[in-house]
């Protein structure tokens, strides 16, 4: 049985068919595919759980973001809108990102927890907070925030 999330972009694909939207089959499709991918990737095929959809969505996310940037620096605003739409379709399947308050307290506690004292521990810290914050902050910023409460 497919995970719930790739049911809901399988269904979303379906409808998007039938209404003719090029531009949201195009991007359904692209993200089945990776989804797949993902599923062959090694020596057998299996389903993917939602964590696992999520991550690659995440990815794909994160690709889009870099090519905004990337196409804004070169002058190509045409390509950067398109890379902003099919990030917008992207974000409709990922979970809300928490607020920043929500992920310094995450944080903060984990700085406590691995008693994390110097910018030399932020590995401990980092491998504390990437199991509850993935998929729920941008991991980025959450390095950010981690250097910046250790320095």
């Amino acid at each position: 049985m497919a995970a719930p999330l790739l049911e809901k972009i399988n269904a979303d694909l379906t409808s998007a068919l039938k209404a003719k939207d090029e531009a949201l089959v195009s991007v359904l499709r692209m993200l089945k595919s990776a989804v797949q991918y993902k599923s062959v990737e090694g020596s057998a095929r299996k389903e993917l759980s939602d964590g696992e959809v999520i991550d690659v969505l995440t990815k794909q996310a994160k690709q889009r973001r870099e090519s905004i940037d990337a196409f804004l620096k070169g002058g190509r605003e045409d390509l950067a809108d398109k890379e902003k739409a099919e990030l917008a379709v992207i974000e409709r399947y990922l979970p809300a990102h928490l607020p920043d308050d929500e992920i310094l307290k995450v944080v903060t506690e984990a700085v406590a927890a691995v008693g994390a004292a110097s910018i030399k521990d932020m590995g401990k810290v980092m491998a504390a907070v990437t199991p509850v914050l993935k998929g729920k902050a941008d991991m980025g910023k959450v390095s950010a925030l981690v250097k910046a409460r250790l320095a």
